[in-house]
């Protein structure tokens, strides 16, 4: 092989690289979804259906993607295999029922599946990312407040007091050697790199294995969070079931989609080991239940989906279970946002009010202190 070659193959790996890194926003794509939806209805050819809508979006990533799966069509691709270049625009879910519409030759219903799926799915997600959102915000105002109060305010009290030569309370005191060990910057940097290099120490070792298992068990475990984290995986596993089965995709594959969609260790394992089960002959329900993490679904979930295949309407089960388990986490996230917001008080409320009363204690002296 001679250099030009090699340097052809080189630019050619490269820019498969740079494609299949490629992202979009979750928005962008249901926008997309639905006008490819709605175009390929209305009888348009899916080349010129492509091309139109690349038109359509502004200057960018997305509008880049869409030109280059059109010309791909028309280059003799077909469109599930246009797709597969950009994994993490377009992921597994996606097109498997691509797929599974090529071969039915349903791919406007499909794609309308795919939108609607799309679009609740991005409201689950905000919808947990907002009950997240709240405390974060509230835990920040509190370290605010309290690093106002210790560095701002009580260094004047000190200093009234040292030039008085008088001793300051108990609590005062404490409050003001805290507040000068972290005001100084040889040991304020000290405890910065100790937090970078820790930090750095704890997201590599998330990405481990083990890392993954005590992170994704605590995810689960903890009180007022777990459930709601518990009835996401589940809204969304049950959600990708109802929608792929509904629309003729195997079950293996429908199983496959949902593991790799699976944000949690423990989770992952259950629907890897079902698939195995299955694979061996056994029912869905049959397979779950004998499966590890088990009892991470609901024994009445398992029936339903055991009453679902023996009345072959099992995408039909999953749907209303689906339902069923966004209904439960809207209730989740109220609870824990309900839950949440008088902890947070109780807890700034505890911290800011002894610092107030430290900083009250040497005020009920001033003026004694100022006259002597």
């Amino acid at each position: 092989m001679n250099i030009e070659t090699q340097t052809i193959n080189y630019k050619r790996s490269a820019a498969g690289s740079t494609v299949s890194s490629l992202k979009a926003k979750q928005s962008e794509l249901i926008l997309f979804t639905t006008q490819l939806s709605v175009m390929l209805d209305s009888g348009v050819v899916l080349s010129d259906a492509l091309s139109s809508i690349s038109d359509q979006i502004h200057p960018g990533t997305f509008k880049s993607i869409i030109s280059n799966i059109a010309c791909s069509i028309e280059s003799g691709d077909s469109f599930s295999e246009a797709l597969i270049k950009y994994p993490k625009v377009f992921n597994t879910m996606f097109i498997s029922m691509v797929k599974a519409s090529e071969a039915s030759g349903e791919m406007p219903g499909m794609l309308e599946v795919l939108s609607n799926y799309l679009t609740t799915d991005s409201q689950t997600r905000k919808q947990v990312k907002g009950a997240m959102l709240y405390p974060a915000i509230m835990f920040l105002m509190s370290v605010v407040a309290t690093g106002s109060l210790m560095f701002f305010v009580l260094p004047r009290f000190t200093a009234i007091y040292e030039s008085k030569g008088s001793a300051l309370p108990g609590l005062t005191q404490l409050l003001v050697n805290f507040s000068n060990f972290f005001g100084d910057i040889k040991v304020m940097t000290t405890v910065v790199t100790m937090a970078v290099i820790v930090s750095v120490a704890v997201y590599f070792w998330h990405r481990t294995l083990s890392g993954q298992k005590v992170f994704d068990w605590t995810k689960v475990h903890t009180p007022i969070f777990g459930t709601m984290f518990i009835d996401s995986i589940l809204t969304r596993s049950m959600r990708i079931m109802a929608t792929m089965v509904n629309t003729g995709v195997s079950i293996l594959d429908t199983l496959n989609v949902i593991e790799l969609s699976c944000e949690n260790y423990y989770f992952r394992t259950l629907w890897s080991a079902t698939d195995a089960k299955i694979r061996d002959g056994y029912q869905l329900s049959e397979s779950i239940l004998l499966a590890p993490y088990s009892r991470l679904i609901a024994p009445g979930i398992i029936q339903m989906l055991r009453a679902g295949e023996k009345s072959g309407k099992l995408a039909q089960v999953c749907n209303k279970i689906s339902i069923f388990y966004e209904k439960k986490l809207q209730n989740s996230i109220k609870t824990a946002t309900s839950l949440i917001e008088p902890v947070m008080i109780t807890i700034m409320g505890a911290i800011i009010g002894t610092i107030a009363i430290a900083l009250l204690l040497p005020v009920f002296k001033i003026s004694s202190v100022i006259a002597h």
